[in-house]
């Protein structure tokens, strides 16, 4: 199977670069492919750049240059629920824009002509939330917004309107949106980073970065060697 990975930040990129094997990489257009081998299954990476846009952009050109089988959009989230903490991983069973309303006649988070929530692929979900792993794994909702929340007051209004919201990241959804246009089986699998609102949320956020990302990142390697070699 030819598994397309779409990461936010090239540092995210480069701790999964390092899983591969016999790996290359690929200039095309605006955007450099990492391609590679786990397990089995042929893995396409790509750092698409941070936000909606960005990130629609790359899975155009990831689906167009590549064809993969599926998509994983992978990296760090914040959690935004009291059960999620640093490091704990959150699956999205399904995905939401926490900033967009079409007006009149759209649910709000709703792009008008679209699911109000894009879910994930069945199999790749079960597949996450069976991991054997240390690792405490989450599945739920996750937001997505063209913010990175520091605010308390932004948290709670997006609490406020996603109370079942686990975490929220700047991309997961625009990518679930293509994904859904293009029928192309689709999956977010975010670490948490950070818990937006807390005292010293951007210390904690550095931290993660400094001292936590390459161990936290194992889960997401147990996570890719499980995937099947078919959907």
């Amino acid at each position: 199977m030819k598994i397309g990975i779409i990461t936010a930040m090239s540092k995210e990129r480069e701790q999964i670069v390092q899983l591969l094997e016999e790996k290359k990489e690929i200039k095309c257009g605006k955007f450099t492919y990492v391609v590679g081998s786990l397990n089995g299954n042929e893995l396409v990476i790509m750092a698409s750049g941070i936000g909606k846009v960005n990130t629609a952009i790359g899975t155009v050109e990831m689906i167009k240059t590549h064809q993969p089988d599926c998509i994983v959009s992978t990296g760090v989230a914040g959690g935004i629920d009291p059960e999620v903490s640093v490091m704990d991983v959150v699956v999205a069973k399904s995905v939401v824009y926490h900033d967009v309303y079409c007006g009149e006649g759209n649910a709000f988070g709703q792009v008008q002509g679209l699911p109000l929530f894009f879910k994930s692929n069945e199999t790749l979900y079960n597949c996450a939330m069976n991991l054997d792993t240390d690792t405490t794994i989450l599945g739920g909702l996750i937001c997505t917004g063209d913010k990175f929340i520091t605010e308390p007051g932004t948290l709670y209004n997006i609490k406020e309107d996603w109370p079942n919201g686990l975490a929220v990241d700047m991309e997961s959804a625009s990518i679930a949106q293509t994904c859904f246009i293009y029928d192309v089986p689709f999956i977010s699998f975010r670490i948490i980073s950070d818990t937006p609102g807390v005292d010293q949320h951007l210390e904690q956020y550095t931290n993660f970065w400094e001292t936590m990302a390459f161990r936290s990142f194992g889960v997401t390697k147990t996570f890719l060697e499980s995937l099947p070699n078919n959907l």
